[in-house]
């Protein structure tokens, strides 16, 4: 039996912070007005994302639920059609007081790449195709 990955849940601390940084992104999501620490977003690839406050994603677990520490262990990658956009949106987001971690950079596997830190400190890269020489 195979499963199919169709959901990916980012547990968030602020999910109105999270919602604005991912806005930016063009990740457009919707609050469910039965439960307000819990929204979802319908990619149009089929892909449907979620974002958990801590508090929600605490009380699905019957253990409980701790935020974990270290680096980012996940990183969301998103596509941009040319490497000057990439260049663009990392100054948005850096300028708007997103942490930035990795300046754009020509990348050695041919594509422009950087990477920020959403308000929960989860890994976002921003990357594009470089142009065939």
């Amino acid at each position: 039996m195979n499963a199919t990955l169709n959901s990916i849940d980012i547990v968030v601390s602020d999910i109105q912070a999270a919602i604005a940084f991912y806005g930016r992104l063009g990740v457009e999501f919707t609050v469910d007005p039965t439960y307000p620490d819990h929204a979802g977003c319908d990619l149009p690839n089929g892909l449907h994302v979620m974002l958990d406050t801590e508090k929600f994603r605490g009380s699905t677990q019957t253990n409980g639920w701790s935020r974990p520490t270290g680096d980012p262990r996940n990183f969301l990658a998103f596509q941009f059609s040319a490497p000057a956009e990439v260049d663009a949106k990392y100054a948005e987001l850096t300028g708007a007081g997103h942490t930035g971690v990795q300046e754009p950079w020509d990348a050695f596997w041919g594509m422009r790449y950087a990477t920020v830190l959403d308000p929960d400190g989860n890994g976002i890269d921003l990357y594009a195709s470089l142009p065939a020489e």
